[in-house]
């Protein structure tokens, strides 16, 4: 029986009920490797310009409302899709994932806030399946504080066994790296060796990134970091390199998922200034390079981030 891919695009998930303290914002900032001179990140309490990195809602989708350990398995109860096959979640890849910050994060969440989800994009290729889906993150008014798009590659999964392609949002595309010039900017950071055992306690909890037999079982001869810990140290660079260390300088940061980082690899993000970006922000291209391996990280690296002005004499 054939699927029909383009009744699944424009699905309305169901809502996503969630919450956060200040405790899962620090924990989130250490996770994407956070410092001791990095003190609006992870003070938590009283100093003045203290507050939650700006990516922080990307954790929400897997942790939700919950404020302990889960099972990973609990976190892909499958909801029925028109138009799409049963989806393998013990197959999957994340492949992409943007966030776009429309507003500052209270410190602590408190009741009624949720991630609207629908699917916003299908794809159908002879390797496998992509699922697109935007996330609004609102408080209980309905306001929305920010809108992510990510897409889930389920390697394998077949639909009609042929090429199909249909979207309907998305996040802004990335212009290509500049060839005919250095990086404006580069930051240089090393992962430690326990970063996913941190990382994983903001609500990623697959054992892929803890336990080695799985990540052996899966082809990658060990575990690997969460995509979305290097995705966070690369705007943690982005903020200290153009932002000057504002957190509230990084406006949007979208990325390509393009290969698997072991924790204590170290990572080089380069950044070039493409152009003007929007409400006086300016357009950033970055790749994030795996130095330990010699392999891109990720990729197709767009951000919108305000400069800091530079000071007067």
């Amino acid at each position: 029986m054939g699927y029909d891919l383009a009744k699944a695009v424009g699905f309305q998930l169901r809502d996503k009920p969630v919450s956060w303290t200040r405790k899962d914002l620090l924990t989130y900032a250490l996770g994407v490797g956070a410092k001791r001179d990095e003190l609006p990140l992870v003070y938590g309490t009283s100093f003045l310009s203290w507050g939650p990195l700006p990516t922080f809602p990307v954790v929400l989708s897997f942790k939700g409302e919950d404020t302990d350990v889960s099972l990973f398995a609990s976190k892909h109860a499958n909801e029925v899709i028109p138009g799409l096959p049963k989806l393998d979640s013990r197959r999957v890849v994340h492949a992409t994932q943007s966030i776009e910050v429309l507003r500052d994060l209270p410190p602590e969440s408190g009741l009624g806030w949720k991630l609207s989800n629908r699917i916003v994009g299908v794809h159908e290729n002879k390797s496998g399946i992509i699922a697109e889906t935007e996330s609004l993150l609102l408080d209980p008014k309905g306001t929305i504080y920010a809108k992510l798009y990510g897409s889930a590659f389920y390697l394998g999964s077949k639909a009609n066994g042929g090429k199909f392609s249909k979207v309907i949002a998305s996040a802004p595309q990335a212009k290509p790296i500049p060839k005919d010039r250095k990086p404006d900017w580069v930051v240089r950071e090393k992962t430690s060796p326990e970063q996913a055992l941190i990382y994983r306690l903001s609500g990623d909890y697959n054992p892929l990134h803890i336990d080695p037999e799985v990540g052996k079982a899966l082809g990658f001869g060990d575990v690997i970091l969460h995509g979305l810990s290097s995705y966070g140290f690369a705007a943690r660079a982005l903020i200290q390199a153009v932002g000057k260390g504002d957190r509230r300088a990084l406006k949007l940061i979208c990325a390509r998922f393009s290969s698997p980082v072991s924790p204590g690899d170290e990572l080089e993000t380069q950044a070039w200034e493409v152009g003007p970006g929007p409400n006086g922000t300016t357009e950033i291209a970055f790749v994030t390079k795996d130095v330990t391996t010699g392999k891109v990280a990720l990729s197709n690296g767009i951000a919108f981030v305000k400069k800091a002005e530079k000071s007067k004499l």
